[in-house]
C-alpha cells in the first residue's frame, strides 16, 4: 500500500485532534448533567437524574419548547410562502437590477445578525411587537425568507421550462401546471430549504434574544438565561439544559441528513421524467 505523504498526516492528526477535543468537551457537559457533585477525578461520585427534573420544572422546559416548535414551524411555512413564489419569479424571469436584488438577499445571511438585529428589535419594540410570538417570528423571517430564495431560485433554474410549456399546449390550466407539474419538482427543493431554515431557527440566538419576551423565549434564549440569570444553580443543572439543547439540534440535523442531501438535488430534477 502506498504510504502517505507528511502533508496527509499532518491533516488528518489535526481533524483527529479537533474531534478529540469537540468529543471531550461535549462529553464532559454530558457527564455533569448526570453528575451528583463532580469536583475532582476522572468521574463524578455518584450519577443522578435529578438534574433534568430541576431544569424542566424551574425553566418551564415544557412551555419553552412548545414556543420553540410554534416559531419554528411558523417560520418554516411563510418563509416557504413567501420564498418559493419569489424564487420562480427570480429563476423564471430577467430584468434590470435582477443582480442587485439578489446581492440584498445575500445581505441578511452573510452579515452578523446583531447588525441588524438591534434596529429591527427597536422598530418591533416601536410597533409594541417585541415580546410576543408575532415580533420572534417577523425577526426571524428576516434572514429565513431571503434563504428559502438563494436555495430555491438555482434549484428551479434546473427545470426545464420546456416541461411547463409542453404542459399548457396539452391544455392543462395554470393551476393544473403549478399543482401537477410543479409541485411534485418542488418538493425535494422544499424540503431541504424548510429543514435548513427549522435548523437555522432554533439555532437563532440574536434575533430571537432581542425581540423575546417571558411568554416568547425559545430553548436557546432559556438556555443563556439559566447561565446568566441572578441567583445560585449547581452547574449541573446548566448543563442538563445544555443536554437537552444539544439534543434537540441533534435531531434536527439526523432529519435534515436522513430526508435532505443537497448535492443531489440538481441531480433529482435531471432524472424527473416529463410527461
Amino acid at each position: 500500500m502506498r504510504a502517505m505523504r507528511p502533508g496527509t498526516w499532518l491533516v488528518w492528526g489535526v481533524m483527529a485532534f479537533f474531534l478529540i477535543f469537540v468529543a471531550g468537551v461535549v462529553g464532559s457537559v454530558v457527564v455533569s448533567s448526570f453528575a451528583v457533585s463532580w469536583f475532582d477525578g476522572w468521574l463524578p461520585e455518584g450519577w443522578t437524574t435529578r438534574w433534568y427534573g430541576a431544569s424542566w420544572e424551574e425553566f418551564d422546559l415544557p412551555s419553552v419548547l412548545l414556543v420553540t416548535f410554534q416559531v419554528s414551524v411558523l417560520v418554516v411555512g411563510i418563509s416557504l410562502l413567501i420564498g418559493v413564489p419569489a424564487s420562480y419569479a427570480l429563476a423564471r424571469r430577467d430584468f434590470p437590477g435582477k443582480r442587485v436584488l439578489m446581492l440584498l438577499f445575500l445581505l441578511p445571511i452573510m452579515i452578523p445578525p446583531v447588525t441588524y438585529g438591534i434596529p429591527l428589535a427597536t422598530v418591533l419594540y416601536k410597533f409594541h411587537l417585541a415580546g410576543t410570538l408575532t415580533g420572534v417570528v417577523l425577526a426571524n423571517l428576516v434572514p429565513s425568507v431571503p434563504f428559502v430564495i438563494l436555495v430555491m431560485t438555482p434549484f428551479i433554474e434546473q427545470i426545464d421550462p420546456k416541461i411547463e410549456a409542453a404542459a399548457r399546449m396539452c391544455g392543462a390550466s395554470t393551476r393544473a401546471v403549478l399543482t401537477k407539474v410543479l409541485a411534485p419538482l418542488l418538493i425535494p427543493g422544499m424540503l431541504a430549504a424548510g429543514i435548513l431554515v427549522l435548523v437555522r431557527t432554533v439555532g437563532m440566538f440574536e434575533l430571537t434574544f432581542l425581540t423575546a419576551g417571558p411568554d416568547s423565549e425559545t430553548l436557546v434564549v432559556a438556555l443563556y438565561y439559566s447561565v446568566s440569570a441572578a441567583g445560585i444553580r449547581a452547574q449541573q443543572q446548566v448543563d442538563a439544559m445544555a443536554v437537552v439543547y444539544t439534543l434537540s439540534m441533534l435531531i434536527l440535523l439526523v432529519v435534515a441528513l436522513r430526508f435532505v442531501n443537497p448535492t443531489q438535488l440538481v441531480t433529482q430534477v435531471k432524472e424527473q421524467p416529463a410527461e
